[in-house]
């Protein structure tokens, strides 16, 4: 959850480059707030953790400083939830200053004071508004005189450099039909829960059919798997065998702000990763 209680970035992501791994990812909250009209997703308390999360982005930076090959991945940026420039620059500058190792997982949020809390953009039509966001974004990262004209963002041609060095993926975490269906139309890949899934080689199956629906090819689509339930070498090589570019494992929410989990954790399932 990437708050103090945890291990230092720079750390951590040594750590899992010499075991291994492919990729760190920390999520985003820059704050929660004290009303509780939203309810928590999962149900029942909000834990704590998620009052207590530093910035992801400053944290993948101290965590590319004491690595060369580990990626880095937020899992999820809010977005829509900061000012398109400034975090486009952020981004930019994180990717650069990596070697080109970000990438962004992206999602529309479950919080909607939160969300109203920092942006005017309508929580109603939040799906289009992500899509816009991901547009311009993309923009400012590929042209040479970047500019967006869309229904809820829109500037003239600007300056901005400098570019990423490398142009970051861009994948969704949606799990509903519109959030899905949203993915298969402009995401470079999806983010689901596996335990949400009832038949994961389905769900694979029906968005790959979605995203070629659209013209595009479902082979360049990656799918990045969220794994909540127990971790087995058979699990993750049937995952892999349904199409799952790559896995993301945690300590679970049982385990957050339990530091001392994640050293055995990290050892035990380094293991599995030659069986792969």
């Amino acid at each position: 959850m990437n708050t103090v209680n945890d291990q230092e970035p720079a750390q951590l992501a040594k750590i899992l480059e010499d075991a291994g791994f492919e990729s760190l990812w920390y999520g985003e909250h820059s704050h929660i707030p004290r009303c509780r009209t939203t309810a928590y997703p999962p149900g029942g308390e909000l834990p704590e953790p998620y009052k207590e999360m530093m910035d992801p982005y400053i944290s993948l930076m101290a965590a590319a400083s004491s690595t060369t090959r580990l990626k880095l991945g937020t899992g999820i940026a809010l977005l829509m939830e900061r000012e398109l420039f400034s975090q486009a620059k952020t981004i930019a500058t994180l990717d650069r200053l990596s070697g080109g190792r970000v990438i962004i997982g992206t999602g529309v949020g479950w919080n909607q004071e939160e969300f109203e809390n920092v942006t005017s953009l309508p929580w109603q039509r939040r799906y289009l508004a992500m899509k816009e966001t991901v547009a311009a974004t993309r923009a400012l990262f590929k042209d040479e005189a970047p500019e967006y004209h869309g229904e809820f963002i829109d500037f003239d041609p600007v300056w901005f450099e400098p570019k990423p060095l490398h142009i970051p993926k861009m994948i969704f975490g949606a799990m509903g039909p519109l959030g899905v269906r949203h993915t298969a139309q402009w995401a470079d890949g999806w983010m689901p829960v596996d335990v949400v899934l009832p038949d994961v080689g389905a769900a694979i199956k029906d968005f790959r059919k979605q995203v070629s629906d659209f013209g595009r090819d479902p082979d360049s689509v990656e799918v990045t798997l969220v794994v909540m339930g127990e971790i087995t070498p058979d699990l993750l090589k049937r995952y892999r065998d349904c199409g799952v570019t790559r896995c993301n494992i945690g300590v679970g929410m049982q385990n957050w702000n339990k530091p001392e989990i994640v050293m055995p954790m990290i050892e035990q399932y380094s293991k599995i990763i030659a069986q792969l």
